[in-house]
């Protein structure tokens, strides 16, 4: 396939709001648009084809030199003028296939992306351990990047991202921002944020966690007084510290549960959800690390409270999924069908005023 023609369909699933492009040989071009996997053209990839959009989409020459023995792959790309993207490229049925994950360049707002305003305070942190979740495709990495745009336009702090690959790109404006990326800038996450404690950062971002010595050092570095971002895929608030206990070592589990508690600032979980005028919107959960939570953290057989604790701590800045799908109900930004199906029980039925905001 000529390469104008790939970056003309590129550009073409841009246009249309695509949020991911998938290519595949023995398929067509698709693209997810407001969270469905549409077709972009007729025309299905020969094997060949797809082996050469690898090739052309692969930032390292000798990672191209390896293709054939690569299963699976990481890299981000970009084409002027249209956007910046993260690319998985990995092997089904012997052939490559490749997922393309959209990056506006353009850096989101909260407001844009409709999160709750008490997420903006979250900023304000100087110390500790706040904690992004969602599965893949929810929204976390551009509401991490909002977070970091609006500390970035007000504060001056030296952020420090540790990203696999790097996806937004930062400018230095009030505060100075450091991107580093896997593979590219530093051997591996673990020995850039090991390093990252040795370059004077205010706040250190590291984009997925999900090994035991990672999670570790995150929570070492949070001690020594930075404030620390993680992002983990993990749905909601509980199995997010499910799946952080998991990582914890079996002997010594007790103190490493008490390190996290004390760490620990906030957990921000979020899904996105089909406007009821078009695009999506996210349902966030937030937990706030308050005396009775960081209590309930300590004891694995109270995770069950963390449920009823975000309920009934509404002003204190805490909600649960269902609790914000009313509200978005409430302003008829979801649909009731959409709210009663996520088992809102008909919060939609109340009428308020809608209001426009991203899809996060």
């Amino acid at each position: 396939m000529a390469t104008v023609s790939l970056e003309r369909i590129i550009k073409a699933a841009v246009e249309r709001g695509a949020s991911d492009i998938h290519i595949k040989a023995g398929d067509l071009f698709r693209a997810r648009i407001d969270g469905k996997l549409v077709p972009l053209t007729k025309q299905r990839l020969t094997p060949e084809q797809t082996r050469a959009i690898a090739l052309k989409l692969m930032t390292m020459d000798e990672d191209r030199a390896r293709l054939d023995s690569l299963k699976d792959y990481d890299c981000s790309w970009g084409i002027p003028g249209v956007g910046r993207f993260r690319v998985n490229v990995l092997r089904q049925r012997s052939s490559f296939m490749i997922i393309m994950r959209v990056i506006p360049f353009a850096m989101p707002t909260l407001e844009q992306l409709a999160l709750p305003a008490g997420i903006a305070k979250l900023t304000e942190i100087t110390s500790g351990l706040i904690v992004i979740s969602g599965v893949t495709g929810s929204g976390k990495s551009s509401t991490i990047a909002a977070m970091l745009h609006h500390m970035n336009q007000g504060q001056h702090r030296h952020i420090v991202t540790i990203e696999n690959p790097i996806e937004f790109l930062h400018r230095d404006l009030s505060s100075s921002m450091t991107q580093r990326e896997v593979g590219v800038d530093t051997e591996s996450m673990g020995i850039a944020l090991r390093a990252a404690l040795r370059q004077d950062p205010d706040v250190i971002v590291l984009g997925d966690v999900r090994d035991q010595a990672t999670m570790d050092y995150a929570i070492k570095a949070a001690e020594t007084g930075r404030l620390v971002f993680v992002a983990i895929s993990a749905p909601d608030v509980t199995s997010t510290v499910s799946l952080i206990y998991s990582m914890m070592p079996s002997d010594g589990a007790e103190i490493a549960r008490f390190r996290f508690s004390e760490s620990l600032r906030a957990i921000i979980a979020q899904q996105l959800l089909p406007r009821a005028d078009g695009g999506r919107v996210p349902a966030v959960e937030i937990l706030l690390a308050t005396p009775t939570v960081r209590e309930a953290l300590r004891d694995p057989s109270r995770l069950t409270d963390l449920r009823s604790i975000m309920e009934g701590q509404r002003k204190a800045g805490m909600q649960t999924f269902q609790q914000h799908i009313e509200e978005l109900a409430d302003e008829e930004i979801l649909s009731a069908e959409t709210a009663q199906a996520l088992g809102s029980g008909g919060g939609g039925e109340r009428k308020g005023k809608g209001r426009k905001g991203s899809s996060g």
